[in-house]
């Protein structure tokens, strides 16, 4: 993905560009079981659908990068092509594309893909790095100035947890419901450079912690800051990747509309002066770990009171907080209805468990439902 430098200034009127990363599962249509077919779906791919995909840690695994843009109906548009695209391929394949944060069933083949920095992640990291596939969407807003990345990425603390309620979607492992609404965050947790994002004073006090984990062991290179928040280390970006990769298109969109917002809003008050909240890493892990625990469902800890509320008190003030944001690039709208949808139908974790309960626990249903909604457009 080749991002351009945001417009964003001082100017509370800057349109800040957006791209989206999906990380897709390829599913055997019959078992559910994840099929290493993803070298014979990448090379079915045509134009820029090929130019656009990317191989990922497991051969059950693809990824889709869409373009740059600064329009929410454009990226819908660039999800939708490249999911039928893809889709198409794996069909072609023997295989079912499914939008899941984590792999439902079962995974036998976790061999990784044959490149230099894959196996030295499995050297280093061990049975971690062959843990089943997980599938994240990863939403990149335009920042080229890595000093106000930084502040942003401290001022998200107390919000990411309310975004990785509105995506979770990873309910199943081994073919049963966990009772967690993302399995993927969990799984996640057992790598050391995943986490919530710590709180930086500036580009150099990042810079020279991140050298310090390189050189500990802990990450390879500066790519592995896996953190839910960061400045991107390939492209001018705030990236934020606390969440599992969502079932529906238009629950992608909603969710990149919200980043936008929460990423403009916040780096106005950065450059207003204002401090970002300082907040104790254990508070901020356990929010986070009952984001991925409860969703929406139940209740989320609000880090700015210290205290657990329900989750859709939590949503509400957080599109109150970033309006104008969400009004000046055009989304209020859009995201209040996608919002009104959501909380009628539930997140990916609970549109699954109700096909679960309605079909007295049948997998290959839940299953079903999700591939029908990752291609719908």
């Amino acid at each position: 993905m080749t991002y351009r430098p945001t417009l964003a200034t001082a100017s509370d009127t800057a349109t800040l560009t957006l791209g989206v990363e999906e990380e897709y599962l390829l599913l055997d249509p019959d078992t559910g079981e994840s099929l290493p077919v993803a070298d014979r779906v990448l090379a079915a791919l045509s134009g820029s659908a090929r130019d656009q995909s990317r191989q990922e840690f497991r051969h059950s695994m693809v990824e889709m990068v869409t373009p740059v843009t600064a329009d929410l109906a454009e990226l819908r548009a660039h999800l939708v092509a490249l999911r039928r695209s893809v889709g198409d391929a794996a069909e072609a394949a023997g295989a079912r594309l499914v939008a899941v944060g984590a792999t439902p069933v079962h995974e036998p083949h976790r061999t990784v893909p044959d490149k230099p920095r894959y196996h030295a992640m499995s050297r280093r990291f061990g049975p971690v790095a062959h843990d089943p596939a997980v599938c994240g969407c990863h939403v990149h807003v335009g920042m080229a100035d890595r000093e106000l990345a930084i502040q942003v990425c401290n001022h998200l603390r107390p919000w990411l947890p309310v975004v990785q309620a509105i995506t979770a979607n990873s309910p199943l492992h081994d073919g049963r419901d966990t009772g967690h609404a993302s399995w993927r965050s969990m799984q996640l947790e057992r790598w050391p450079s995943i986490g919530p994002t710590p709180h930086f004073e500036s580009v150099a006090d990042y810079d020279a912690t991140v050298a310090e984990l390189i050189n500990a062991g802990i990450m390879l290179d500066a790519a592995m800051v896996y953190w839910y928040a960061r400045p991107s280390a390939a492209y001018p970006t705030v990236e934020v990747r606390v969440g599992d990769v969502c079932p529906a298109v238009d629950d992608a969109v909603l969710v990149a509309g919200l980043v936008r917002a929460l990423v403009a809003t916040l780096a106005d008050d950065a450059r207003a002066g204002v401090p970002a909240r300082r907040i104790r890493d254990c508070l901020v892990s356990a929010a986070h770990w009952r984001a991925a625990h409860d969703g929406l469902e139940g209740d989320l800890i609000d880090l700015r009171a210290g205290i657990a509320r329900p989750a859709w008190d939590l949503v509400g003030e957080l599109v109150d907080t970033v309006a104008p944001a969400l009004a000046r690039h055009g989304d209020l709208d859009y995201v209040r209805d996608q919002l009104l949808r959501l909380r009628r139908d539930g997140n990916g974790a609970t549109r699954q468990r109700r096909v679960m309960a309605r079909t007295g626990d049948d997998v290959r249903a839940v299953l079903d439902h999700l591939a029908t909604e990752t291609r719908a457009g």
